[in-house]
């Protein structure tokens, strides 16, 4: 738990709306959840998703356990100022355009889709031949 929590205004926290850089708001109170992106159960876009807004409703319907609950303590970094969160959500664009969840390189997956079909038509090839000599 932070030690001097600090007030903060609903702008500054829906900024931090990054992957590397991760703010939310759960009970008027904010988190600085970065360092758990990649250990987060449910993965990082789902608290990606939740940026930007007051974010206690998402944590509410999944029901998190005791223990979640106890861990968010060591995120907690101060308060927000609940009469700058609007009561609807604006819709921001991700930041992270380029982001890929399942953290593959888009380079392999592209290749491999290249040279696939081409090995699967060599072999075809091949045993046609071969099969053609063994007949002839």
């Amino acid at each position: 738990m932070a030690s001097n929590p600090k007030n903060f205004v609903f702008d500054d926290v829906s900024i931090h709306n990054k992957t590397k850089d991760c703010w939310l708001i759960i009970d008027g109170k904010v988190y600085d959840v970065t360092p758990f992106m990649e250990d987060h159960p449910g993965g990082d876009e789902v608290l990606l998703a939740a940026t930007g807004k007051d974010a206690t409703d998402d944590f509410e319907d999944v029901g998190h356990s005791d223990e979640a609950r106890d861990m968010m303590h060591k995120y907690y970094i101060g308060d927000v100022d609940r009469a700058t969160v609007p009561k609807k959500r604006v819709y921001v664009a991700p930041s992270d355009r380029n982001y890929n969840h399942d953290k593959t390189q888009d380079f392999i997956v592209k290749i491999l889709q290249f040279i696939v079909p081409l090995v699967i038509l060599g072999l075809a090839f091949v045993v046609r031949s071969y099969t053609k000599e063994k007949s002839a």
